[in-house]
């Protein structure tokens, strides 16, 4: 008999040394379909706003995927359609909730999301949250990161900045792509899935996470590979922590490993 792909997952939100908790996190592992999905959203617009935010994306997100895992042998196709559709439905969520609200209310969030598909993973990624894959050693951000840090790090290689100017920049963290209920100017939904192997990790989060450089993430990671997701979350999660940093966001971190079931 083959074996099954199955998941070991682990999902920390902390809200660091900010007043609210803005971000949120959920997965749902569908064993019937051998499917399932993590997703995060780190809102914006303070009190009342941000944390509504990204319940919005949840809500969306879970209305778009959920009917059609639950049926136990889902579309594929469907499925992928889900993605954008998900982002299209959080987007008039909260275009919706910030008409209600009257003028001047300003509310939006970032949205990565992962569908799990036996060994595959396809994401949507709307923002700055980070998806990185851990493998042979190495860890690599594989989603893009709409914000201007990478048009930064490009001016830092050309010579036009200064490597601390660069992680300094007071523009750095600014979002070039974000679901406020306008139009959304960019999304990265690639057609072709990453097929994870047992030896990877994936993990997602907030741009919280990135409070840790990649570097201390990979070493993190290098360490305890062969650990289970929450050993790993755990891990990153009190590196954070020692760092102790003042301004430190909130941060979700959601880790996967493959397994298999005979």
């Amino acid at each position: 008999m083959l074996a099954t792909p199955a998941y070991d997952i682990a999902l920390i939100l902390d809200q660091g040394r900010r007043d609210t908790q803005e971000d949120a996190v959920a997965a749902r592992m569908f064993d019937v379909a051998n499917a399932g999905y993590i997703v995060v959203a780190d809102g914006m617009g303070g009190h009342a706003a941000g944390d509504i935010a990204s319940e919005l994306v949840i809500k969306a997100w879970r209305g778009a995927l959920d009917p059609e895992l639950e049926t136990g042998a889902p579309s594929k196709p469907a499925l992928i359609d889900a993605l954008p559709l998900a982002a299209m439905q959080a987007n008039a969520l909260i275009a919706q909730h910030s008409e209600e609200q009257g003028d001047g209310f300003n509310m939006g969030s970032t949205l990565l999301g992962t569908l799990l598909m036996g060994s595959d993973v396809y994401w949507i990624s709307i923002g700055d949250s980070p998806l990185y894959l851990f493998r042979d050693g190495a860890l690599r951000q594989i989603n893009e990161d709409h914000s201007m840090a990478p048009i930064i790090d490009a001016q830092c290689a050309e010579g036009k900045l200064t490597q601390d100017e660069a992680q300094t920049h007071p523009d750095r963290n600014q979002l070039t792509s974000v679901i406020m209920g306008a139009a959304i100017p960019k999304v990265d939904c690639p057609e072709h899935p990453v097929a994870l192997t047992a030896s990877d990790v994936l993990i997602a989060g907030s741009d919280g996470l990135q409070y840790l450089s990649d570097a201390e993430i990979e070493a993190i990671v290098q360490a305890q590979s062969g650990d289970l997701a929450q050993d790993i979350a755990d891990a990153l999660w009190q590196a954070l922590r020692d760092k102790g940093d003042p301004d430190q966001d909130n941060a979700s971190i959601a880790v996967v490993k493959l397994t298999r079931n005979e």
